[in-house]
């Protein structure tokens, strides 16, 4: 799994902080002496998949570097109820003010991990992959695609310029006969610096897949809300034209609840924008 670039959401940390902290923490000041220390439990209190034991890490850091984290349970282990993911040792007073922030990290990227999971587990025996989307928080995209892969999910791309992507709202301006424009832009994208992967979406399997399929370098071709036997079929034109290739993406009100049959009918990814969109933060409490 790629690790997190905690130099890059050291921005989002900092106003995470100075949202919270900036005035100071006078209750923690009045009743609690900076001599006092003591010992606090990060501890779940759900089945989650834990995500962002380095970023508590980083927060503890701008609170008071006397603050000390022991993880006991590291990014993308799972944890069950009542387990102990963390201890932080050290001034309880810092410890106190910090604990609202380290928690907000924690729950909304255990969620998101967690929901990720679910999902991977549900179609885990099909061929299919579970992908995200760039639905997500604004600021938040590298913490949440991180919590994805925790979660053992995959990233689809991270910006616009990472892919070429030309979806039915690109291609409406080419009208029925698109194919030879069509076959020129894929041509183009292909020869362009930082793109990663050439996708095309496809609304019609009868009228636009068979088209899509000849035009040589689409990766990926994506099928929008499409019912499972126009998936199927998709599947099936795939296999005969071309092979394996290009892989096909399913996407479009994907829920736990039907993930598995989509994945079933043979497609090769899945993109769920819910696991970062509508992830609920999960229950996690520090524990003095």
């Amino acid at each position: 799994m790629r690790k997190l670039d905690l130099a890059k959401v050291q921005p989002l940390i900092n106003m995470a902080v100075k949202e919270d902290f900036g005035a100071g923490d006078p209750t923690s000041r009045i009743t609690v002496a900076d001599d006092v220390t003591a010992t606090a439990r990060i501890v779940t209190r759900e089945e989650i998949v834990v995500c962002g034991m380095e970023v508590v890490r980083e927060v503890l850091k701008k609170y008071d570097k006397r603050l000390k984290l022991r993880v006991f349970i590291r990014d993308g282990g799972r944890a069950n109820v009542a387990g102990k993911l963390a201890t932080i040792n050290g001034p309880l007073r810092s410890m106190l003010s910090a604990e609202r922030v380290i928690l907000n990290f924690l729950q909304r990227l255990c969620g998101i991990s967690t929901t990720t999971w679910k999902f991977v587990s549900t179609v885990r025996g099909t061929r299919a992959r579970i992908y995200d989307t760039r639905k997500t928080l604004p600021g938040w995209r590298l913490l949440e695609k991180y919590a994805v892969r925790c979660g053992g999910g995959y990233n689809h791309r991270f910006g616009l310029g990472d892919a070429v992507l030309i979806k039915d709202n690109h291609m409406s301006q080419l009208g029925m006969h698109f194919y030879p424009k069509l076959k020129k832009m894929v041509a183009r994208a292909k020869n362009t610096r930082g793109v990663k992967f050439v996708g095309v979406e496809v609304d019609h399997v009868d009228h636009q897949l068979n088209h899509v399929l000849k035009i040589p370098g689409v990766d990926v071709i994506l099928l929008d809300n499409m019912g499972q036997w126009q998936l199927k079929h998709a599947v099936e034109m795939r296999n005969e034209m071309c092979g394996r290739r290009p892989l096909l993406e399913a996407s479009g009100n994907v829920t736990l609840n039907n993930v598995l049959a989509i994945a079933q009918c043979g497609i090769d990814r899945i993109a769920v924008g819910a696991i970062t969109h509508s992830a609920l933060a999960v229950d996690i409490g520090l524990d003095i």
